[in-house]
């Protein structure tokens, strides 16, 4: 059951004075019907991390699904926001100005029609990238465009289809593995982020994923197809 978080740092204050804690969000929409799509992938990062990491979820704070704790000594807080996908800045903006962060501990999951399924990028800043989540992300702060994402490629719409409605499909079973995958292996660098910082274990991850990339690109439409 969730509970509203009345004071978010009860029990948390010595380890965020000691360190400045990283801020972890992904995107998503509320609700079972979303479940499982595409567009949500945001929110499977963060429930794949909070459970390898032992965080519960189970609180409610600035219109987000919230939790914190300790990863290799450092604060962690994780956030799902709950306003719906296009406006997910209206729950991320007030999380970062309650902690007083710098973007530079923010980190943001999304999904990503650019990169083949299962294939991930850590970006340490940049655009929104015509992704409405992060449109919202940007404005609420301010316009300010240097914090990490974690991008999580989805694969392109087969054909025709039409792209919204690729989005709020489910995967099939092929893909969902393949997800299921990049999930792991996002929790792997993430866990090196907080240790080493955006900039060397991006370096590192990002040429993992590179080659992952060129790998499963041919296959990407055999992937997608939902005829399984």
């Amino acid at each position: 059951m969730l509970r509203k978080l009345v004071n978010p740092n009860r029990g948390f204050c010595t380890s965020v004075q000691s360190q400045r804690p990283w801020l972890f969000i992904g995107l998503g929409n509320p609700g079972d019907k979303f479940k499982g799509t595409r567009h949500n992938v945001g929110f499977n990062m963060i429930d794949a991390f909070a459970e390898s990491q032992g965080i519960a979820m189970d609180t409610v704070f600035c219109k987000a699904i919230f939790g914190k704790g300790i990863v290799d000594g450092v604060p962690v807080l994780l956030a799902k926001p709950q306003t719906y996908m296009n406006l997910s800045g209206e729950s991320s903006g007030p999380l970062a100005a309650y902690y007083k962060l710098p973007l530079n501990r923010v980190v943001v999951f999304h999904d990503d029609m650019d990169l083949p399924c299962g294939v991930l990028r850590l970006q340490p800043r940049g655009g929104h990238g015509s992704h409405n989540g992060m449109k919202s992300v940007i404005y609420h702060f301010r316009g300010n465009r240097e914090f990490t994402r974690l991008r999580i490629g989805i694969g392109k719409p087969p054909g025709q289809m039409d792209p919204k409605a690729f989005l709020l499909q489910k995967f099939n079973a092929t893909a969902q593995e393949r997800i299921n995958v990049g999930l792991k292996e996002g929790v792997i660098a993430l866990k090196e982020l907080v240790a080493k910082g955006v900039e060397e274990s991006g370096r590192r991850f990002n040429t993992e994923q590179k080659y992952k990339h060129i790998k499963v690109a041919d296959n990407d439409d055999t992937i997608l197809r939902q005829s399984d």
